[in-house]
């Protein structure tokens, strides 16, 4: 169950540094908001597949509901319910305002997870 990808790990990496560099360079109306909640479920795919040998499927759902679930969160207000804002990294990290958009953004990222990793499997 537990293993050490490397190829994950690296996509980790850059994933990680990409959004690191819309935080800090972008802000825009698309790429940062949108694209950015693109990769992060990229990101987090990755970084679960990483280190676990666990089937594509069931890592991307279950990221899509994590991602979702924070979402959900975010409508109500966790983050200042549960005294977290004074801690910038995870609030911003967690979020603060609910957008549909961001769970279309979601979608579309583990769409395209599932589609690349469908495409590699079938190329073997």
């Amino acid at each position: 169950m537990f293993i050490f990808n490397k190829r994950y790990f690296y996509l980790t990496l850059l994933l990680f540094l990409i959004e690191i560099c819309i935080a800090v360079f972008v802000n825009d109306s698309f790429i940062r908001p949108f694209i950015g909640d693109v990769l992060v479920v990229i990101l987090i795919y990755c970084f679960v597949k990483a280190f676990w040998n666990i089937h594509s499927s069931i890592v991307a759902l279950s990221v899509l509901a994590f991602s979702c679930t924070i979402e959900i969160l975010q409508y109500f207000n966790f983050v200042n319910n549960l005294g977290l804002q004074k801690y910038k990294i995870l609030a911003v990290a967690l979020g603060s305002v609910f957008d549909w958009k961001d769970i279309i953004a979601y979608a579309i990222g583990i769409i395209t997870i599932l589609w690349l990793e469908n495409s590699r499997t079938y190329a073997k």
